[in-house]
């Protein structure tokens, strides 16, 4: 528990790094260019599609008439709107996790072993390729979950508790991996994720209620957010990214702490073994 949150405030204080500061602006810059392409080639096909399929459910259709007899005519304008943003947000989520996970995490592990862990040899015990493929694994399957999940989203209480959990479950999956890519072997890797699972998931659902805050944009700016929906979205983009980093950091500080106490009592148990033989 102490080493959790000790990982937890040398995290935070490394999210004002200047070069963690730095670092976050490759990704925002990157999937700001998709999304903004994506809007300006997209984005009117994409609410059209959505208002036409709306208006064919007899169920939807009477439900935006019967708001019209209130005087409500504009939802309907703003609800093929919001279901588009609906779905952009978790594709924003899951892009910002992996282009962290792939312009930052080695940088921050680096960091992190540079200033704390100077001594800690290197095993390498995943290659590039490796730690790619199982991001892009566990992501395919979180996202799975997501879409398999979204019908319980209606119920009140599992819509905070499910998304938290599918993130923190993805957070876990990405970040323990990367970070002990370079200096753990694939044996140690596999031993520390094991012996670790429960603080790392407990690590990963807070990260998942972090990444939850950026959301509050969307329901802080109501309307604004869809009249200044790129700037919203780039901004969303921007606190996703920090999110991550801050993630990234946590992890790589309990993760390197772990090894090296690993290793720390690998000669101890040695020892042990050759007195008792």
């Amino acid at each position: 528990m102490q080493s959790l949150v000790d990982s937890f405030w040398r995290a935070a204080a490394y999210c004002l790094h200047p070069r963690v500061i730095g670092l976050s602006l490759l990704p925002l810059l990157i999937s700001g260019v998709l999304v903004f392409g994506f809007m300006y080639f997209f984005w009117e096909g994409a609410i059209a599609q959505v208002r036409a399929t709306l208006e064919s459910w007899l169920l939807v259709e009477s439900l935006l008439r019967w708001l019209d007899s209130f005087g409500l005519q504009s939802f309907r304008s703003v609800l093929a709107n919001i279901v588009v943003l609906a779905g952009v947000v978790p594709v924003v989520i899951l892009l910002s996790l992996l282009l962290v996970a792939l312009c930052m995490t080695p940088a921050i592990v680096r960091l992190v072993a540079e200033r704390r862990f100077p001594l800690l040899e290197k095993k390498r015990g995943a290659t590039l390729a490796q730690s790619v493929a199982a991001s892009l694994g566990a992501t395919l399957l979180a996202l799975v979950l997501i879409v398999l999940s979204m019908p319980l989203w209606l119920i009140p209480p599992l819509v905070m508790v499910l998304p938290p959990l599918i993130w923190g479950w993805l957070t876990y999956r990405v970040f323990g991996f990367d970070v002990l890519a370079d200096h753990a072997s694939a044996d140690e890797r596999r031993a520390l994720l094991k012996a670790h699972r429960a603080p790392m998931l407990v690590m990963g659902v807070v990260c998942g209620y972090l990444g939850a805050v950026p959301s509050l944009i969307w329901a802080i700016s109501g309307v604004a957010a869809i009249i200044f929906a790129p700037f919203v979205v780039l901004l969303a983009i921007w606190l996703y990214t920090l999110v991550f980093a801050f993630s990234t950091a946590w992890f790589t500080h309990y993760a390197l702490t772990a090894l090296q106490a690993l290793r720390a009592a690998e000669p101890v148990a040695e020892s042990a073994v050759l007195i008792e033989s």
